[in-house]
């Protein structure tokens, strides 16, 4: 966590941060924009991406953040400042500096992870690929340390790490640490009204 004083510094000069939800694809990113948007806090998205039976509550993407890596220009993301906006693990060593962040990182069982990644692409009619669940797993691992090292490093990161099981297991809890962590009074027993455990045991 960045100082207070810090904190104060870069809110004076920037204004409100952006309220990023981050981690792994299938890691619950989109579970936690759907619970902070119920609970009242705006979100950003195109709706381009439009709900399925992966997802069936929406994916609450916006098609500019999966350019971050390539586009120049990212100037774009001053319109993100008091807002949730999803942004996967791997894109996030090209947000730019001019903003804070509040991050909301998703942290899900690999295993879990990997067979919902499977199953996404089966649906689709999509091919699995020929890595194996091994190796994946062990660039996932690799992954994260180097992105919780990247975030640790930064001033304008301050971090909040959420477990996907414990959502499931006490969700009104973790609805509460989320409002907390990022400075809003909003609706936790909307947001965790947003939590369906019976999807979760329909996948399994």
């Amino acid at each position: 966590m960045i100082s207070r004083a810090t904190r104060v510094y870069r809110r004076l000069r920037f204004g409100e941060p952006v309220v990023v939800i981050s981690g792994l694809p299938r890691s619950g990113t989109s579970m936690a924009m759907n619970m902070l948007e119920r609970g009242g806090l705006e979100v950003l998205t195109d709706g381009l991406r439009v709900a399925d039976e992966s997802n069936p509550n929406g994916y609450y993407e916006v098609e500019r953040v999966k350019r971050l890596n390539t586009d120049e220009d990212r100037s774009w993301l001053t319109e993100a400042r008091g807002k949730a906006i999803k942004i996967i693990s791997v894109l996030l060593t090209y947000l730019p500096d001019s903003n804070d962040y509040t991050v909301i990182f998703m942290h899900r069982s690999l295993e879990e992870v990997i067979k919902s990644q499977n199953a996404m692409l089966a649906q689709r009619g999509e091919p699995i690929g020929t890595t194996s669940d091994e190796e994946l797993r062990s660039l996932y691992e690799k992954h994260l340390k180097q992105v919780k090292s990247f975030l640790g490093a930064r001033p304008f990161f301050d971090v909040l790490d959420v477990e996907y099981a414990q959502v499931l297991a006490a969700p009104r809890d973790e609805a509460a640490r989320m409002s907390q962590f990022i400075g809003r009074d909003l609706n936790v027993d909307r947001m965790a009204a947003a939590v369906d455990r019976q999807l979760y045991r329909r996948r399994r």
